[in-house]
């Protein structure tokens, strides 16, 4: 590679023959290894199923703005002291109610930082616990597939997520829509267009909720729209042909979004997620979990929510090496703390501002080389004094032949001599 530009600091462009620079810097949503979805920069993270967040936009704005609309058009004609509280209430119903539909939406619902190797064959090692090889790549490594753990005096299972490379915390699920795990994972909801989890599901049960209410709320004042008006019931909506679609409409849809809310209350009485529920797990068993229904009320309404592990907007080097922060959870404690690990999402710029060297460039043999780069030092030619550039294998292989004829090639990280 020549460089078209001299820079004092590498010398000539004749001296970075053969140097390679690191992949430009990427923000971490661009190197993002999942199916997720990112606007605004990073700021908002959707799942691939974002599309059916305009349809069910829609399904809430379209009756609830026309409802909206009927009752200002008619202020003039009908008692304002009834129909001014009545329009105000709608509109503060329908717009609260998108607005948790985006909140719920458009954040981390509590993705779990994954590994890109498994974790040491002498971690969690027990005699109650089958043994599987889980890569095989690597079949002198042996792990257990669950391990167990002590939540609140109970043992629980944790599971090995083979696409992840970790043990998930008690309560996560990998989704295989957005193709991450996810901390309490209760479900992905395709009308939102998000798993709904951990750090979202409060705003979920108010959006449900919410729908519910307006629903009831549009339902119930198009009847009395219908009722207020003289003559026969059945002529007055003959020609008053927008409020018994209202009426319909919202007959229907509350059945679907009031069923859900019941059954989303009755889960957080118990404190269960729906993907606990539908595999009945605590039918035999005692659920750990449950506190008592105003301990668990108490959780859900006041609990603080932690923050997203990741920030999808520092910069990174996408690598085969990939280095983030990943998670550890003390499970009896359910205390979260970060350390170093592989991550397939970017590499982290260090405290210096260096790059980690890739893992493909620790192993070369570079004998021989650095004789001739202190020739090169001592003509003005510092190839190597930048952090940012690294050389490639297949350029050592032609540097290598070019100045010292029979020395060895190099071949991803490995000497043939």
């Amino acid at each position: 590679m020549t460089c078209g530009n001299e820079n004092p600091k590498w010398g000539s462009s004749s001296s970075v023959v053969g140097m390679a620079s690191l992949p430009q810097p990427k923000r971490l949503y661009q190197a993002w290894k999942g199916r997720n979805k990112f606007l605004c920069g990073g700021r908002l993270i959707f799942g691939p199923d974002v599309a059916s967040l305009f349809l069910s936009t829609l399904l809430i704005g379209v009756p609830g703005f026309t409802f909206c609309i009927k009752m200002l058009v008619k202020i003039k004609s009908d008692d304002p002291h009834f129909k001014y509280p009545v329009l105000f209430t709608g509109l503060i119903l329908t717009f609260l109610d998108l607005a948790f539909l985006y909140m719920t939406s458009g954040r981390d619902p509590g993705i779990v930082p994954r590994n890109t190797q498994p974790p040491e064959s002498d971690d969690g090692l027990d005699g109650t616990s089958s043994l599987e090889w889980i890569n095989d790549a690597t079949p002198e490594l042996k792990i257990p597939r669950t391990k167990d753990v002590l939540i609140n005096g109970y043992i629980i299972k944790v599971k090995y997520c083979d696409t992840c490379m970790i043990y998930r915390p008690p309560r996560a699920s990998h989704c295989s829509i957005c193709n991450n795990c996810v901390q309490k994972f209760d479900h992905h909801c395709p009308w939102v267009g998000q798993c709904i989890a951990l750090r979202n599901y409060r705003f979920f049960i108010l959006f449900i909720s919410l729908s519910t209410t307006l629903c009831i709320y549009v339902f119930v004042f198009s009847w009395i729209n219908l009722i207020r008006q003289e003559g026969n019931l059945w002529r007055v909506m003959s020609y008053d042909i927008i409020s018994v679609i209202l009426i319909v409409y919202c007959f229907i849809a509350v059945w679907f979004v009031g069923g859900l809310t019941v059954f989303h209350f009755y889960l957080i009485c118990t404190n269960q997620t729906t993907y606990e529920n539908f595999r009945y797990r605590y039918d035999k068993n005692k659920n750990p979990y449950n506190k008592g229904i105003l301990k668990n009320f108490i959780e859900f309404g006041f609990g603080k929510i932690p923050p997203s592990m990741f920030n999808f907007r520092e910069w990174v080097v996408a690598d085969d090496d990939i280095f983030m922060p990943s998670i550890t959870r003390d499970f009896s404690g359910g205390t979260v703390s970060l350390q170093k690990s592989d991550v397939e999402v970017g590499s982290q710029f260090n405290k210096d501002g260096d790059v980690p060297v890739p893992h493909i460039l620790k192993n070369l043999d570079y004998s021989g080389i650095g004789e001739d780069t202190q020739k090169k030092e001592g003509n003005g030619n510092n190839a190597f004094d930048d952090p940012f550039f690294f050389p490639d294998d297949s350029e050592i292989r032609y540097e290598a032949d070019s100045r010292f004829n029979q020395e060895p090639r190099y071949s991803h990280g490995i000497s043939n001599a």
